[in-house]
């Protein structure tokens, strides 16, 4: 904050952005979910201590970076798990019957879905949460399938990178898309690589990540303008705004 008490740029966008994220979590109802899930992993914990009174401490040690669709890491670890001899529960058996029961009650948002999840979740690339996707037929994020796709992304048909992964709140409010729509086209086309190649003109991907490329500043919630303002998502208030400016040059 400068001398004469003014935010600058950088911290109204943060600010811009804290809040977003915040209305996010209240309208999906994620803080009361979070708060659950931490009273059962923390009652499961309890219980399953050594008899001896001492409690035993599982470190987690958790990679970041962009998940791949298909991890042969991950395949050879879970294998391992199933040929191993059966042992108390873990943090990560208590995650998974809380996964469970999510998901067979209804209560799973399909938005971005209502469970955090290092292993088993797929970077979306405009939120970058790696939740599980709350989509009922999903086998992976239901029945903890590592080797199975995760419905509830998309998958671009050109790069199959993480560009092209997006869930589907993002899909739908940044892009304009529905998932329904994207899994009937086998040959859906990211924002990324649509906008890479120039087949739509003026259309841009408009994650904080790829913005900052462009040397553009992020949008923070533009969802509410683009609407009053009669878009369908912030790409295409983007898209418009970029031809008017390309006309006054």
């Amino acid at each position: 904050m400068g001398a004469s008490g003014e935010k600058s740029a950088y911290e109204r966008l943060r600010d811009a952005r804290i809040q977003e994220n915040k209305a996010r979590l209240e309208s999906l109802g994620l803080l009361r979910r979070a708060g659950e899930l931490r009273a059962v992993i923390s009652s499961s914990s309890s219980a399953t201590g050594d008899r001896s009174g001492v409690k035993r401490k599982r470190k987690i040690r958790i990679v970041e970076g962009t998940p791949l669709r298909r991890s042969e890491r991950l395949k050879s670890k879970q294998d391992d798990d199933d040929d191993a001899d059966s042992s108390p529960p873990c943090s990560s058996d208590v995650i998974h019957q809380v996964r469970k029961r999510l998901f067979s009650d209804g209560r799973a948002s399909k938005s971005r879905g209502s469970v955090y999840d290092p292993l088993l979740g797929i970077c979306c690339h405009f939120c970058r949460q790696k939740k599980l996707c709350g989509e009922e037929d999903c086998r992976r994020c239901g029945d903890g399938n590592i080797n199975q796709p995760c419905i509830g992304k998309t998958e671009c048909s050109v790069c199959h990178s993480s560009n092209g992964v997006l869930c589907r709140a993002c899909l739908k409010v940044r892009y304009g898309e529905e998932m329904e729509e994207v899994r009937a086209k086998k040959d859906w086309m990211c924002p990324h690589c649509i906008e890479e190649k120039g087949i739509n003109p003026y259309w841009i991907c408009n994650s904080s990540l790829c913005l900052k490329k462009r040397k553009m500043a992020p949008t923070g919630i533009a969802i509410y303008q683009a609407r009053e303002q009669g878009y369908r998502s912030v790409a295409h208030l983007l898209m418009d705004r970029l031809k008017r400016e390309a006309a006054q040059k």
